[in-house]
């Protein structure tokens, strides 16, 4: 049966828009994953030899060990942020007789062939390969291997349970905060016992039971949490729910376009998944915090630069990535109408110019760190009015994974909206304002700099229509993929 399931999704995969879109996109993440493999190749040969170097008195396992649950707690979040998980059409399946436990061991067994639980084997058996060779006791040495293998796998199941239960995030999300505040705060150092337990697991080889044990915990944690809703009633069932009429008559000044903002702040409003994207782009406001407090930022201005991008493009960044996944449900039914195209892509380009003046506005109290951090996030507040948000438009063009707006409130299951394209597009929208800002401030003055990335944006917002039509065309070319495409979900 496993053997059909890959048969099935080998076919699905080239028969559907997604295979057909991008091909130098995928050709590039290809190299990505490539790069950053060499890079963890590298890492894991050399680790043993750098540490030696720079901690000559210590043993490196022991300081390995001592850093691991670090490394644990970062993979947690890359994980959470960019790992794709596996997906099912499960309701064909339903009707034939095909054992419940057999999908779901499928479905969680994918998730072992991500890329990320292959990290750990390119860092961590090198590194055992060079402990070995250095005398230290295979017994040991071969079970810490597998440790670690364990617990990043361990890490997987987390990351499942999290985008699939709010209330797993929330309860980790607490219990990390007040881990690393007790740390921060010297009160306790939490850091200390798991870096000692670490180490017992190294010294003590049968322990490797413990990290087995978690996983294969975890494993079944999953299973039982896709199995208790692994029914057809759930998917079919009718819900009534009581509808609250909002006033959004003042938005009739926007023209034409107001009736598809109306639509996607009722879409905000109403939906869970939106609502949590919203409350994400708020938190972007405290972004500059980490850097404009911090000495050495300020002493390289263009690291300002890429903070200001963040502090007024919150909204930008969470929700207008995702345009126009956020009508995959009615997607068919908004192109089937007498509607100008240009005039919804416009009133995107409005809701994002909202979301990025209303952050500029809320940005104020950074007034007390100057005029100049003040004037950083002015001119990149005019960037992403002026370039990003066209950049951001031209990425949706890309962008045909749908979105299930409200599954039993549960937002963070809907992680399938995410795509590596959308990690690519990023990059021109964080490293141009940099660059614009640079070169100025570099061979001018700081005030150049923030002159010319203002600048940039206000010509972007002159050239409006320009960019406009040419994004409008490239949604026009691929419209019928996209619908497709959305019906595929």
């Amino acid at each position: 049966m496993i053997k059909h399931f890959i048969n099935f999704e080998w076919k699905q995969f080239f028969r559907s828009s997604y295979f057909q879109k991008g091909i130098a996109i995928k050709i590039l993440l290809v190299f990505l994953v490539l790069y950053f493999g060499g890079l963890a190749l590298m890492l894991g040969i050399g680790l043993y030899f750098i540490l030696k170097e720079v901690l000559p008195t210590q043993d490196p396992i022991v300081i390995v060990n001592n850093f691991l649950i670090y490394w644990l707690l970062f993979d947690l979040v890359i994980r959470f942020f960019m790992q794709q998980l596996p997906v099912m059409n499960i309701k064909p399946l339903m009707i034939i007789p095909i054992k419940r436990n057999t999908i779901i061991n499928y479905l969680l067994g994918k998730t072992a062939l991500s890329f990320f639980n292959f990290i750990p084997i390119f860092i961590f058996l090198p590194f055992s390969i060079v402990l070995l060779s250095k005398g230290y006791p295979v017994l040991n040495v071969v079970c810490w291997f597998f440790a670690t293998l364990f617990l990043s796998l361990s890490t997987n199941f987390i990351n499942f349970l999290i985008n699939k239960n709010n209330t797993v995030f929330y309860v980790l999300i607490t219990v990390l905060a007040l881990l690393i505040g007790l740390e921060f705060f010297n009160i306790f150092k939490i850091s200390t016992p798991i870096g000692v337990a670490f180490n017992a697991l190294y010294s003590n080889p049968f322990l490797v039971i413990i990290p087995l044990s978690l996983m294969i915990g975890l494993y079944f944690i999953n299973f039982i949490f896709i199995k208790r809703e692994f029914y057809l009633d759930d998917a079919i069932s009718k819900k009534i729910k009581e509808v609250n009429a909002t006033d959004l008559s003042w938005m009739d000044r926007f023209g034409s376009v107001a009736t598809f903002l109306k639509n996607d702040v009722k879409l905000i409003w109403r939906n869970a998944r939106p609502k949590q994207v919203m409350m994400m782009s708020f938190l972007f406001l405290f972004y500059g915090l980490i850097f404009f407090t911090n000495k050495t930022y300020n002493d390289s201005p263009a690291w300002l630069a890429f903070a200001a991008m963040f502090v007024t493009g919150g909204f930008l960044m969470t929700f207008g990535q995702l345009v126009p996944s956020w009508d995959s449900e009615y997607y068919k039914l908004l192109m089937s109408q007498n509607i100008p195209y240009k005039k919804y892509l416009e009133s995107k380009w409005y809701l994002m110019v909202i979301g990025v003046t209303l952050s500029f506005i809320l940005s104020t109290p950074y007034l007390y760190f100057g005029w100049k951090i003040y004037g950083m996030i002015a001119a990149g507040a005019l960037f992403n009015i002026g370039l990003n948000s066209f950049i951001t438009l031209f990425g949706g063009a890309l962008n045909r994974v749908p979105i299930e707006l409200n599954v039993k409130a549960k937002a963070f299951s809907n992680t399938n909206g995410f795509n590596p394209t959308q990690m690519l597009i990023a990059l021109p929208k964080l490293g141009l304002p940099m660059l614009l800002f640079y070169l100025p401030y570099k061979f001018i003055s700081f005030e150049a700099g923030l002159l010319v990335l203002g600048l940039s944006g206000v010509l972007g917002i002159l050239f409006r229509n320009f960019f406009l039509n040419k994004i409008e065309k490239l949604y026009q070319k691929g419209k019928y993929k996209t619908i497709a495409a959305y019906n595929e979900k």
